[in-house]
């Protein structure tokens, strides 16, 4: 496949009708919510919405079974289940979202097996909790993976694990591994958090667990992995999309699915407003009341101004990719930092607006267990809790370092 900046009416289709799909679930998913938070996933039907959708396709090449639409198609999906319930975006987009780097990663000679005609999901944490034995023919793996989000439907994992020796610094080496779903099992201890309690974000445990040598790649950090050039994935599909990189494009899909959230708050803030009244004399309605229509309108704006940085920053990822494939200009590990210091700083500004805005303003009963204001609450400051965004303030250090030319 041969990608221009331009999109073809088809293209265009198929884009609209992903996320006018993803759209319509949104009172059936809104209605779900509790369930889901109970039984710590979405459900059998859900699953098969999404894949009856193409949802999980979207990021697979074309060649591969796949959609192989853009990433701004992709978030805009993320955005749109995130307003209904942060729970199941959160399980979908942080399982799905890793078809783009499975292809980007590994080497094309293992892409069709695993990828296996656009079936790939592939839930994913960097954490290197597993340790990797060399044996014949491939690796042995055991460990335990902690908060592996989107497990319950995944075909594979993909992960980090600890290879023997050192590096020269005394560091341990590391290795990025692929592993089907038969070569772990999944724990049945996720739905104990503040929110987030349907995300599907289980433990995983290897135990003695066999993987063909051609399944890990030895000596790679993900905090630091990509191509000067083509990768494996950009080569084959001919689509600069799958040579980025992608502390990056993680951090903006958390941004995502953080703006869809505040989206969800800012929903429910309206139909309280339409259906209570001021606590005030003249016990007006609020969306009469002067104070409860600006305190909408500023959470609103502070979204919108997020959903277009969000956009911007994947443009900024795209351009970066296009250069590095090009050869004009490689996807530095600076760019990486700037563009994922921008996702998580837009985690914690939709975070602040519902906070700020919204809880404070939204009444007592909106924090009663069962309601969905106090549902996406939870889901929204356990996502700014999350390892990535913790990474923001290191990060800042890093950024200053590379923009004024000190490292």
């Amino acid at each position: 496949m041969t990608v221009s900046n331009t999109v073809d009416d088809e293209q265009l289709k198929v884009r609209e009708g992903l996320v006018r799909a993803a759209r319509e679930m949104r009172d059936e998913l809104i209605a779900r919510a509790g369930q889901v938070e109970q039984a710590t996933f979405y459900d059998g039907e859900v699953h098969r919405w999404f894949q009856e959708a193409g949802f999980y396709r979207m990021l697979i090449p074309e060649a591969q079974g796949g959609l192989e639409v853009d990433l701004a198609t992709f978030y805009r999906v993320v955005i749109e289940l995130a307003r209904a319930d942060m729970s199941t975006a959160w399980c979908f987009c942080l399982s799905s979202n890793h078809a783009l780097m499975f292809g980007n990663w590994f080497p094309r000679e293992i892409h069709d097996e695993v990828y296996d005609d656009g079936q790939l999901i592939a839930a994913s944490m960097y954490a290197p909790t597993t340790r990797a034995t060399p044996v014949d023919g491939g690796w042995k793996l055991d460990g335990t993976v902690n908060y592996c989000s989107g497990i319950p439907y995944s075909t594979h994992f993909i992960g980090q694990c600890v290879l023997p020796g050192t590096n020269a610094d005394g560091s341990p080496r590391l290795g990025l591994y692929v592993a089907p779903e038969d070569a772990y099992t999944r724990l049945d201890d996720w739905g104990n958090m503040l929110g987030l309690n349907g995300s599907g974000s289980h433990s995983i445990v290897f135990d003695d667990a066999f993987l063909p040598a051609r399944y890990v790649l030895e000596d790679v950090n993900l905090a630091d992995y990509g191509f000067d050039g083509h990768s494996p994935g950009s080569l084959a599909y001919g689509n600069p999309m799958y040579s980025g990189r992608h502390m990056s494009s993680f951090g903006i899909g958390v941004a995502a699915l953080t703006i869809g959230g505040g989206y969800n708050a800012l929903d429910e803030y309206e139909n309280i407003m339409r259906t209570r009244k001021a606590p005030l004399p003249p016990f007006a309605p609020r969306t009469e009341d002067p104070d409860y229509l600006r305190w909408y309108g500023s959470a609103l704006v502070k979204l919108q101004v997020a959903e277009a940085a969000l956009f911007h920053a994947l443009d900024r990822w795209m351009d970066a990719a296009r250069a590095n494939v090009a050869g004009t200009e490689p996807f530095t590990a600076a760019t990486d930092n700037l563009l994922g210091g921008i996702g998580r700083e837009l985690v914690v500004q939709a975070w602040e607006a519902v906070d700020r805005d919204l809880y404070r303003t939204v009444g007592a009963s909106a924090s009663k267990h069962g309601e969905r204001f106090q549902r996406v609450f939870r889901d929204l400051a356990q996502a700014v809790g999350h390892r990535n965004p913790q990474l923001k303030e290191p990060t800042y250090r890093l950024i200053a370092n590379e923009q004024l030319g000190l490292t």
